[in-house]
């Protein structure tokens, strides 16, 4: 039976865990810290957005942000994540692949990974379960896979 990498992940850090089997529990492998992932726009942002004049008249108005700075530091830090996932990948660390993210994280990971360990995902989970201890993550999963 392959080995289960399960990835328990938010914007402000993620786990990984390894499943050899049922019955084998989840051992964890390695714990991602991304302090950015905490902060809140306007501790991100250091400057006010720029200004100009109206192509008509003297209004002046503020340029628009394309999109949130935290949704630029989670997309990172989910690129981040695919890259450690395409490594397990590429070492044969892993057979199948379990993400558990809340909704929003969840959609930036998927985004990110290959097109290749995308086909190793075996289930998702849209969950926010970062703040769940490690032995009690398998009864989360219970459901998903046998743990």
């Amino acid at each position: 039976m392959p080995k289960t990498w399960v990835v328990v992940a938010h914007r402000g850090g993620a786990r990984l865990f390894e499943n050899k089997g049922p019955g084998k529990g989840l051992d964890l492998l390695r714990e991602i810290n991304h302090p950015e992932g905490r902060l809140k726009n306007r501790e991100i942002d250091t400057d006010k957005p720029g200004r100009s004049y109206e192509s008509h008249g003297a209004a002046r108005h503020a340029y628009d942000k394309e999109r949130e700075s935290t949704t630029h530091v989670a997309e990172q830090f989910a690129k981040q994540l695919s890259g450690i996932l395409d490594e397990g990948r590429n070492r044969q660390a892993y057979g199948r692949l379990v993400l558990v993210a809340e909704a929003r994280f969840l959609g930036h990971l998927r985004s990110a990974l290959s097109r290749e360990t995308a086909s190793m995902v075996s289930a998702t989970i849209d969950k926010d379960l970062g703040g769940i201890e490690s032995r009690e993550m398998a009864k989360q999963l219970d459901g998903v896979m046998v743990v």
